[in-house]
Formats: C-alpha cells, sequence, structure tokens
C-alpha cells in the first residue's frame, strides 16, 4: 500500500522521493513510522522506482564489479574473488522483468518480445544487459556491470595480490617506453581495471582517445576523450561501430589510442592505427592464455576481410607486449608478460615472465624485453 501511494505521488509531479513525501503517503495511509522507518522507506522506494530494486543495497558495496539475476530466488555477485550467492530475492518473475524493463528505457531502448535481448548503459555508471524468455529459459536474464570512478593505482593492484614488485617495475616501464600492448584474459579477469590504471600511467602531456563499446575505463589522467559506440535505432539507422569510431580518432590527434575491447573487425583499423605512428597504444582482448593471442587477432582479422598474412604483418610491426590476466583461486593475478614475435608460420607470444605460486619465472624472451624497456636486469 505505502509504495503504491508514494508511487502515485512521483508519477503525478509530487517531486521526488523523500522523507517528506514518504511522510506524507504514510499519514495518508494511515500507518505509523518514525524517523528512521522514513528514511529506510524513502531510499527503498526511491530504489524500487529509480535505482536497482532489491540489488541497490549489493550496488552499495564498493568491492561489487557484477551482480547477476538468473532468477527471482537466484542473485548472484562478484567482489573479486568469485562469483557469491546473495541473500537478496525477488518478490517473483514479474517483479525481475519490470526492473529489467525499467532499466533498458532508461538507457533508451526497448526490452520485449520484440527486442528480448538488449545491452545499454545508465548514467549511474551501469552497463546492463537483459534477456527474456523463451530465449532464456529460466526467465528474464539480468546482468549488471558496475563502473566504479575510482580508479586503482599500480601500487594498490601491487599490494591488493594482483603482481608482485617486479612485474609491477615491468608495467610502469612498458607504459613509459611507449610499448604497444594488448591485455589479454577471460571475462572478469580484470583487464578494464589493469588498463585503466596503465594508462594512468601516461605522461600527463600526452592526449589519450579512448575508444569502447561501452566507456568503463576511467584512468587518472587530466587528457582523456572516449568515444562510444552506438546501436541503430529501431529502423536499424544512426548506428556507430568501433571500427568507424578508431577513424574518427584517428582525426584527433591521439597521442594513445585505445581500443577498450578488440572483439571484431575494428581489429584492422587498430593495427592500422598502431603502425602509422601512434606508439603506446593497444586494448584488451578476450583469450584464454597469452599465447592464444594471435590466433585471436587472426580470426578478428577475418571479421574485416584479412587474411591471416596480413594480420601477422600488421601485427609484427604494430604490437610489443601482451599482457595476460587470470582469476586465480587467490585473486585476480597478472599471471604472464609476453612478446609477440615472428615464429615464422606466424605471430606468437613468447613469455617473458611467468607468474606461479612459488614466485616469478623469466621465460625465454626476458632479456629480450629487459633490453627493450632498459630495466638493467640480468638473468
Amino acid at each position: 500500500m505505502l509504495l503504491e501511494v508514494v508511487r502515485e505521488s512521483v508519477l503525478d509531479g509530487h517531486g521526488p522521493v523523500t522523507p517528506s513525501t514518504v511522510a506524507a503517503a504514510v499519514h495518508a495511509s494511515g500507518k505509523l513510522l518514525g524517523t528512521a522507518g522514513a528514511l529506510e522507506a524513502a531510499e527503498s522506494i526511491d530504489a524500487e522506482l529509480n535505482g536497482l530494486g532489491p540489488l541497490q543495497q549489493l550496488a552499495r558495496d564498493p568491492a561489487v564489479t557484477d551482480i547477476f539475476v538468473n532468477g527471482p530466488d537466484s542473485v548472484w555477485l562478484d567482489r573479486g574473488h568469485g562469483l557469491e550467492r546473495s541473500s537478496v530475492r525477488f518478490e517473483s518473475e514479474h517483479q525481475v522483468r519490470a526492473l529489467a524493463a525499467r532499466l533498458v528505457a532508461a538507457g533508451g531502448r526497448r526490452l520485449d518480445d520484440g527486442s528480448p535481448c538488449v545491452d545499454v548503459r545508465l548514467k549511474d555508471g551501469y552497463r546492463v544487459h537483459a534477456v527474456l524468455a523463451p530465449i532464456s529459459t529460466a526467465g528474464t536474464l539480468l546482468s549488471i556491470r558496475i563502473r566504479r570512478e575510482r580508479t586503482f593505482t599500480l601500487g594498490e593492484l601491487r599490494q591488493s595480490g594482483m603482481f608482485g614488485e617486479e612485474i609491477e617495475d615491468v608495467l610502469r616501464a612498458v607504459v613509459g617506453c611507449r610499448l604497444s600492448f594488448l591485455i589479454s584474459g577471460a571475462t572478469g579477469s580484470g583487464k578494464t581495471t589493469l588498463l585503466s590504471t596503465l594508462l594512468g600511467l601516461s605522461d600527463p602531456s600526452e592526449r589519450l582517445v579512448l575508444i569502447e563499446d561501452a566507456a568503463e575505463l576511467n584512468p587518472a589522467h587530466p587528457h582523456v576523450v572516449t568515444l562510444e559506440s552506438r546501436h541503430g535505432n529501431l529502423e536499424g539507422g544512426g548506428a556507430l561501430d568501433l571500427g568507424e569510431l578508431v577513424r574518427q580518432a584517428l582525426r584527433m590527434r591521439p597521442d594513445r589510442l585505445i581500443v577498450g575491447e578488440c572483439r571484431g573487425a575494428e581489429v584492422r583499423e587498430l593495427l592500422t592505427a598502431l603502425n602509422t605512428g601512434h606508439t603506446g597504444g593497444g586494448g584488451t582482448i578476450h583469450a584464454n592464455t597469452a599465447e592464444a593471442v594471435p590466433a585471436r587477432l587472426v580470426a578478428l582479422g577475418a571479421l574485416a576481410g584479412m587474411n591471416a598474412e596480413a594480420v601477422a604483418l600488421q601485427v609484427s610491426s604494430a604490437l610489443d607486449v601482451v599482457i595476460h590476466v587470470e582469476r586465480t583461486p587467490v585473486g585476480r593475478k597478472v599471471v604472464s608478460v609476453g612478446v609477440l614475435t615472428d615464429s615464422g608460420t606466424g605471430q606468437s607470444v613468447v613469455p617473458a615472465l611467468s607468474w606461479s605460486p612459488n614466485g616469478v619465472e623469466h621465460g625465454p624472451h626476458w632479456p629480450l624485453l629487459a633490453g627493450r624497456l632498459d630495466l638493467g636486469r640480468q638473468l
């Protein structure tokens, strides 16, 4: 009863949800609430009308990066140490679908039987993906990625256990020496977090142009320009893909050009850009291992009409280093730093540094990488 009264008050233009509007609604309903109760009710109703509904309490935890709803009684979250089941529950499948539809509508798109799979970014920093039945056999599915405004320093990532001192020195030198790099790994392994941090190490005088499908990078740097792709409208017009954005970015005089995630034909434009003097750039790419990155690049190049030989020629002079991250039982880790080399039959990634529970191990290309970074270390 209380929620319905306040909802009508908001929709009738009586102002935002505040303790005062809640108090008025309580008075109208004949119920009694103290000050604390009114504040709690105001937060709950505001979340229901404008926020993430029952999920809002999870989003308030600064450690939470992802929330997944697989059904009314199946809500999961990620705090960086693997998925955890939450105690949050929805009243019904209808409530899950209503929340999904409202969030998608807030992102300017439509979620219904004619458009059952939708991905949107909201102004609050949430990236929302929703799937309706019967595409989903379990009912409405909701996946929410939370973009945190705070960017970690490299020292903070080291203290959290993502890497040790030696790998930290190498990462700093990769950025300082303007080597072009890709950060590889699976979904949720920490690629975007690490990329944001590394970009913050760029010289303050440099102009960083970021191209993303959904803006997630937030480097601590004074000169950052972000371009975000756009889906087509209901008639299919107005779309801007990542490849077009890379071409536009080249006219903006970037000192570093970054594609947040290489996952399609835009890899052709990125490789071309890195081959025309835009050193120090790169991005992230999905791959199970660092050694799988060349094959992944060939597959993406094929989407742009490039054969394997053309991709290899471009990669050989465009990219220098592959930094691979994984989610391990002890948290997210930089598990290897490898050098892209020409193997004679194509490109390969040869390890320079590798992490293991026993410590950091030097690989075959450590002398080559150390020399290029002028680290002055010896095996």
